[in-house]
């Protein structure tokens, strides 16, 4: 079960909010997930992620799978006995 997710008011200058909800559209995230993603950046570097800190989910779209070949060219036929 997921844990609970605190909720803050984050007051920015309009500029830096500008510049973080483009740096997030070029990396494929929310704006959200941008600024989680670099306080969770500093606090490492920092040496200060607190241990008990859940990893930050993974959303989007998921990985794409090795292409399977299609149903009927999976590989040579086997071969039929022959009617002599």
């Amino acid at each position: 079960m997921a844990t609970e997710r605190k909720q803050i008011l984050l007051r920015l200058d309009p500029a830096v909010h500008d510049a973080l909800a483009r740096w997030a559209a070029d990396e494929l995230r929310s704006t959200n997930a941008q600024i989680e993603f670099l306080l969770r950046r500093a606090l490492a570097a920092a040496d200060r992620m607190p241990d008990r800190a859940a990893d930050q989910p993974r959303r989007g779209r998921p990985p794409k799978a090795a292409p399977q070949p299609p149903a009927d060219r999976q590989g040579p036929a086997p071969e039929r006995p022959s009617r002599e």
